[in-house]
This record gives structure tokens, C-alpha cells and sequence, in this order.
């Protein structure tokens, strides 16, 4: 694998926190080839005028068009064929050595098309680590419901075994290029406005003979925003979720199906 590293950010109102997130990228070890920002309808985007105008990034502005379609936007700019490309929420930081480490754990693994490692809990307002585990890969419950694995859990040596892991978090997906342009674009399903799309691909690229490897070495922080507080997210976005994980499974046929569409019935009809 060749040492050329891509980064694709999509934007949303995330003035808070992607300066934290670009200054972090500017600290690694590892020379990164190109940064490409895509602003999904931010309110007010005055915020990314520094960026754009720094040698080596692209910023592509565009209406709330959905995470997938917007990544998969990003995706579309990049020509090159070998090395790697980090889909980054600017809410999730890393530290200074994680892309170098990150290229070696696919020299490691030769039929990984996704390396990721242990997500932490980061609380933005304080500007220190929660001390919480956000997600150590995505797992599924023996009736069907995906879960990030650890999320809210003290940060201890539980998750420290090298591993195959089911699914990996959309907040940091470092893939190889070269399965991701067999897609001829479509990367992330497009079907996917928000929610479960980095299952989706993370179950299609399993399909294709493709491993995807959890690496407690590598970590990075992660303020997810609405943590465990599931009451304060907007019906909607909770709506969109239960039918995403319907969708989800017509696509992959599972008996599974039956979990998703109880929850949708739950979610639409209780609003639970």
C-alpha cells in the first residue's frame, strides 16, 4: 500500500467542533495527501472560508443532501486508486500518530478493507476525554438490533484482542481505496439519508471477501451528540433511524427483519 492518505469531511453546523478536528489532522505524523470537505446545508458556512483557502483541500458546498450522498460526493474527487481514505465526522479527533499506525495495521492485513480501533468519549464543552468508551466496532444483539459495542462503558483493557469485527462506526472508517471504487461511487448506499449507512457497507464489503479489523492500538475521541440520552432526539431523526434499519435489511435479507420492523412499529406508533 502506497502512503497516500485522503480525508473526507461532511459538515453539518459543526463550527463547534471542526476547527479541534482540522488541528488534529494538521498534527499527524503522516503526510496527508488531501482534505475534502463537503458542507450538507449548514446554516451559515462563513466558518469553512479558512479552509478553502489553504493549498491541498476542497470544499464542495452543496444543499442537506444526507451523510451518504455528501460522502459519497467527496468520494467522487478522488482519482487515485491505492492508499487510503478516512471518512472523519468533524466531531471525532485524532491523535498525532493514528494515520501512520493505521497504514501499518493494513500492511498487517493485506484482505482488510476497513481499519478502525477504539472510539472515546469526548466532551467538547470541557475540551477533555469522558473517560467513556463510544464505540469499539458495531455488533449485533442475537434478535437482530446493531449496537456499538462498549458505548458508555468505563475505558478499560475489556476490548484490547485484535479482532474481525461485524460493522464500524461511521465516525471513523479508515478504507482502502481500492474495494471502495468497485462501487463505481455509489460508496455509501445513497438510499441512506442518515443512520445505518456505515453498516450497510460495512455488510457489503464483508460480502465481497473483504475483512474489517478492530485495532484497540489505534484510538481517537468521538463526542457523539446526543450520548445516551435518547429522549432528546427529535422524533424524526428517531423515525428515520427504525425505517433505515428496516431498509437495511430487505437489502441484506435476514429473518432479522422481523426486530426492525417491530421497532419501526414502536417508534411511529408509541413513539418510543
Amino acid at each position: 500500500m502506497t502512503g497516500l492518505i485522503h480525508i473526507i469531511i461532511v459538515t453539518h453546523n459543526s463550527s463547534d467542533v471542526l476547527p479541534r478536528c482540522l488541528a488534529h489532522l494538521a498534527g499527524q505524523s503522516a503526510s496527508i495527501t488531501s482534505i475534502v470537505i463537503v458542507d450538507s446545508g449548514s446554516t451559515d458556512t462563513h466558518y469553512l472560508d479558512d479552509f478553502a483557502q489553504k493549498e491541498g483541500n476542497k470544499l464542495i458546498l452543496s444543499d442537506n443532501i444526507g451523510f451518504a450522498r455528501a460522502n459519497n460526493l467527496g468520494f467522487s474527487e478522488i482519482t487515485d486508486q491505492d492508499g487510503i481514505v478516512v471518512f472523519l465526522n468533524p466531531d471525532t479527533f485524532l491523535p498525532e500518530n493514528f494515520l501512520s499506525q493505521a497504514i501499518e495495521v493494513f500492511n498487517e492485513n493485506l484482505n482488510a478493507a476497513i481499519v478502525s480501533g477504539k472510539l472515546l468519549g469526548f466532551n467538547p464543552d470541557q475540551g477533555e476525554k469522558t473517560g467513556k468508551i463510544d464505540s469499539t466496532g458495531i455488533f449485533r444483539k442475537w434478535y437482530g438490533r446493531w449496537y456499538d459495542r462498549g458505548k458508555g462503558e468505563n475505558d478499560s483493557d475489556r476490548y484490547n484482542l485484535i479482532q474481525q469485527v461485524p460493522a464500524v462506526c461511521g465516525a471513523l472508517m479508515v478504507c482502502r481505496m481500492e474495494p471502495l471504487h468497485r462501487y463505481n461511487g455509489e460508496v455509501f448506499d445513497s438510499d441512506f439519508f442518515l443512520y445505518k449507512e456505515d453498516i450497510e457497507l460495512s455488510l457489503r464489503l464483508r460480502r465481497d471477501g473483504w475483512r474489517l479489523i478492530y485495532d484497540p492500538r489505534l484510538t481517537a475521541c468521538h463526542c457523539r451528540g446526543w450520548q445516551n440520552k435518547r429522549g432528546r432526539i427529535p422524533f424524526a431523526l428517531r423515525l428515520m433511524a427504525a425505517k433505515n434499519e428496516v431498509m437495511l435489511y430487505r437489502k441484506h435479507p435476514s429473518p432479522y427483519i422481523l426486530w426492525a420492523l417491530m421497532k419501526y412499529i414502536l417508534v411511529r406508533v408509541f413513539r418510543v
